[in-house]
């Protein structure tokens, strides 16, 4: 079972966990990502371009589910306006085995942070709007499951 979501409404992790843990696998990983509110931030704004997003990000669900005996995988990504507090992402595996789960569940995040197609305006309580440079961090961690 896969869901992937790419969508503006907020998301329920405890219904998202739950669908997970009905898989019938011993081991359930999630992240959730949520938007920061520091150094004065009031909104982050999201864009994409939608039929590009879906089909990248459902690439990248089908090679988790090649690279490791999942049961199931639950992809949620939310766009537009969020305000500190808000619910970005939502990543959750299930497998057999924990660490099945863990090591796929990083891996999706790590892709999502890095390459998939979403474009972040930040905006700040004193006006100023900047969009968001990748990270090398971000995109180092990506690389590494390239090995």
């Amino acid at each position: 079972m896969t869901q992937v979501s790419i969508q503006t409404g907020d998301f329920d992790t405890a219904t998202e966990l739950a669908a997970l843990e009905n898989c019938g696998g011993g081991g359930v990983a999630s992240f959730t990502g949520v938007v920061r509110g520091d150094d004065g931030l009031i909104a982050l704004e999201l864009q994409h371009y939608p039929a590009m997003t879906l089909a990248q990000v459902e690439r990248i669900v089908e090679d988790a589910m090649t690279r490791w005996p999942l049961l199931g995988v639950r992809v949620i990504h939310r766009f537009g306006r969020l305000e500190p507090g808000d619910r970005i992402v939502f990543v959750g595996t299930a497998s057999r085995h924990r660490t099945a789960a863990l090591e796929s569940c990083a891996f999706l995040i790590d892709w999502l942070k890095s390459h998939a197609p979403f474009w972040k305006k930040e905006h700040f309580s004193d006006g100023e709007a900047r969009w968001v440079d990748a990270r090398a961090e971000d995109e180092a961690k990506a690389r590494d499951w390239l090995s």
